[in-house]
């Protein structure tokens, strides 16, 4: 994996708007303004590497899900979600309940074994930018080459295959108001796509507008129309203590929900503990541990249900380091310290996405230091394919 550089188009912004990609752009506290989409470079991959990333993707995909069974014994205690969700996750996941995508987090040099950061299984953001606006990139910049990138087919199809499956006609697709960049609207709008291209009839619906009907006991929209199939994208762990999740704990077969509940047991960090625990010294993953580093010298403490960075922690030779957020209080998992790559001063986290348990495509985030946060940047990325042989056609 090499990163190069590139000379941005023109119309640049107007591209990747003209897809859905319209939070870009975020103001720091100081007023400076930071673009999160960034086509002065792109990562190249060789097609073996490639091979071998996918391979490990699937295997880790594997690997949580006897992780998730494990969590669900309560073995690891209520992984910061309680005992009730904990039973309702560990329903879902006896019963195998229908999911569609996740994306994997990954530090990678190109040289090392990939190693699994964590694992974005419920409300994996960072769609958008990586299925369709890279794919457009390369169509425009790179119309030669191939890219890490079957994320969009991939979605069709799954959603076609429940479609086919369940019988149901009507998906409805929810997001919370209360996310203002843009991203989360786009997001819910990308997928209601991609479903409808499945075979859906979808029905877009904020979460604070879906009702309960007390007397047939079922969530209704605002029509009150029953909702039978649900894309939210809203954490589970969020979902599961407000007033709407005591209904689905009462009820948890009222609506089928995608992402399923058993997704809380791969969402959180805690996966990374249960994952060493069953596969110690397995080359991709790092040695983890629930409330204390136990023997690390060298750890990255995580909130459990942590996002975007926040309340990370790092204690490294010359590196203490802390950064600020809302959580903790669910508790945290410690993590062997091991630092993104630095690629011409540049950080990059591989974030490999899963459709169906299959590996279909890659987005790669960059920062400036060791933590990717809300002002980290989003890079495209080829397959360096070889060149022909001499004389052949």
């Amino acid at each position: 994996m090499k990163r190069r550089t590139s000379t941005p188009r023109p119309d640049w912004r107007q591209k990747i708007e003209s897809v859905g990609l319209i939070y870009s752009t975020t103001i720091k506290p100081d007023g400076e303004a930071i673009e999160y989409w960034n086509e002065g470079a792109y990562y190249e991959f060789e097609m073996s590497e490639v091979e071998t990333l996918e391979a490990v993707t699937e295997e880790m995909h594997e690997m949580s899900l006897n992780a998730a069974r494990y969590l669900a014994t309560g073995a690891m205690g209520t992984i910061g979600i309680g005992a009730d969700a904990l039973r309702l996750a560990a329903e879902s996941l006896e019963k195998s309940d229908p999911a569609v995508y996740g994306r994997f987090d990954f530090a990678y040099d190109g040289y090392g074994p990939a190693k699994l950061l964590e694992y974005n299984a419920d409300t994996p953001t960072g769609l958008i930018e990586a299925s369709l606006a890279q794919y457009y990139w390369l169509q425009d910049v790179r119309p030669e080459s191939d890219q890490w990138n079957g994320i969009h087919e991939a979605l069709v199809a799954s959603w076609q295959k429940l479609y086919a499956a369940s019988g149901l006609t009507t998906l409805h697709v929810a997001h919370t108001e209360v996310e203002t960049s843009g991203e989360d609207w786009m997001t819910a709008a990308y997928m209601r796509d991609v479903a409808m291209q499945g075979g859906w009839n979808t029905v877009g619906i904020n979460m604070g507008d879906i009702g309960w009907d007390a007397d047939s006991k079922l969530f209704v929209d605002l029509d009150d129309e029953p909702i039978s199939t649900m894309f939210k994208l809203y954490p589970w762990e969020l979902m599961i203590k407000e007033e709407f999740g005591r209904h689905i704990l009462a009820w948890p077969t009222s609506t089928r929900w995608i992402e399923p509940a058993w997704k809380m047991l791969l969402s959180t960090k805690a996966l990374l503990a249960a994952l060493w625990h069953l596969y110690p010294n397995h080359p991709n993953l790092l040695p983890a541990y629930l409330d204390s580093p136990r023997e690390l010298s060298e750890w990255v403490a995580k909130p459990l249900h942590g996002r975007e960075g926040d309340n990370i922690r790092i204690h490294a030779y010359g590196i203490e380091l802390e950064q600020p957020g809302d959580y903790g209080s669910e508790g945290w998992c410690y993590q062997a310290w091991h630092p993104l790559p630095s690629m011409d001063g540049n950080r990059p986290v591989l974030g490999s996405w899963v459709v169906d348990g299959e590996s279909v495509g890659v987005g790669i985030r960059e920062s400036d230091g060791y933590v990717t946060d809300y002002f980290c940047r989003f890079v495209p990325n080829v397959i360096n394919a070889p060149a022909p042989p001499v004389g052949a056609p």
